[in-house]
């Protein structure tokens, strides 16, 4: 059985109108990954959470949540000091979202400063691939980002895979410069790297996806998919030099992007994980995309998934 770890944080979520009706529940760019991951599975890959939650009452229930779901939640630390950060998501008519955070405390931000996080360290020594996104890398203090790329950069040296999703968010930051600074170090040791052509476009001034490309392929990326929303992927292996476009099928009615390209991820990875082809790792990635945007929240209803079909 392949091994993955998910390396990121999860925040209790509310979904809704300010001083209006809300909905509650947990998201995270690289949990939602984690779920999908799972749900699309169904337990032939042992999926490993990276995190650290505090010892309340709402840090247990996510994690319960999160063993109900099949991930392994074995490398999630606990942290008496610290809670769970919370996000706002605000929709407006075209389903396209705004955030409003709290995490500057979170457990998750400290999750290298942990007592136990060598366990961490050993455990990683031991899985497939590690995968972490740029949120995964920005809510981190700037030592710690270093310490965690240092120790991604020996992973690697050992063949374990590491995929990387750019996932920009410029407020997590403290300026663009310093997102580079970090990000040409992490594409470095990148196998697989999952990026949307909007961030890349915003972060680096890209002038098109072949832009994005060219330049990724320069920074030591060795294989990428490319996320272009409506008009579906491109995959590269800078490698070989197979190129592919692989198109989505149109949504009819959208009504929340949230966790469109976690999901996508979770698709490709699916795939990727369990020897598909990049076309067929795309098209899953495409069709897992496709229904979660047809629904609110970052993580939708078990039963909404039911009658959707892998090739896995």
């Amino acid at each position: 059985m392949k091994r993955i770890a998910i390396i990121g944080e999860c925040m209790i979520e509310l979904n809704g109108e300010p001083f209006g009706s809300m909905l509650q529940s947990y998201g995270g760019d690289s949990l939602n990954t984690a779920v999908y991951l799972a749900r699309t599975t169904n337990k032939q890959i042992d999926i490993q959470y990276v995190s650290a939650l505090g010892q309340d009452a709402v840090s247990q229930g996510m994690l319960e949540r999160w063993k109900s779901e099949n991930i392994n939640t074995d490398l999630v630390l606990r942290d008496d000091k610290r809670q769970p950060g919370l996000y706002l998501i605000q929709l407006d008519s075209k389903g396209e979202r705004t955030f409003l955070y709290w995490r500057n405390q979170s457990a998750a931000r400290h999750l290298l400063q942990h007592p136990d996080f060598s366990k961490v360290e050993q455990a990683l020594s031991h899985v497939d691939m590690v995968y972490l996104s740029g949120i995964s890398l920005a809510i981190l203090p700037r030592d710690d980002r270093t310490r965690l790329i240092g120790l991604l950069t020996q992973l690697q040296s050992q063949g374990i895979e590491i995929a990387f999703d750019t996932n920009y968010r410029p407020a997590l930051w403290e300026n663009a410069e310093e997102a580079r600074y970090f990000y040409r170090q992490i594409f470095s040791i990148t196998d697989l790297a999952l990026v949307t052509n909007d961030d890349e476009q915003a972060l680096w001034g890209d002038s098109d996806e072949n832009a994005s490309l060219q330049r990724l392929k320069q920074q030591g990326v060795k294989q990428v998919a490319l996320k272009m929303g409506a008009k579906g992927n491109i995959y590269c292996n800078f490698k070989t030099n197979e190129t592919l476009e692989i198109p989505t099928q149109p949504v009819k009615q959208v009504v929340d992007t949230t966790s469109a390209g976690d999901s996508f991820n979770a698709g490709f990875l699916a795939g990727w994980l369990l020897n598909q082809s990049p076309s067929m790792c795309s098209k899953q990635g495409h069709l897992l995309a496709g229904l979660v945007i047809q629904h609110k929240g970052a993580i939708i209803p078990t039963d909404t998934m039911k009658h959707i079909q892998f090739s896995l």
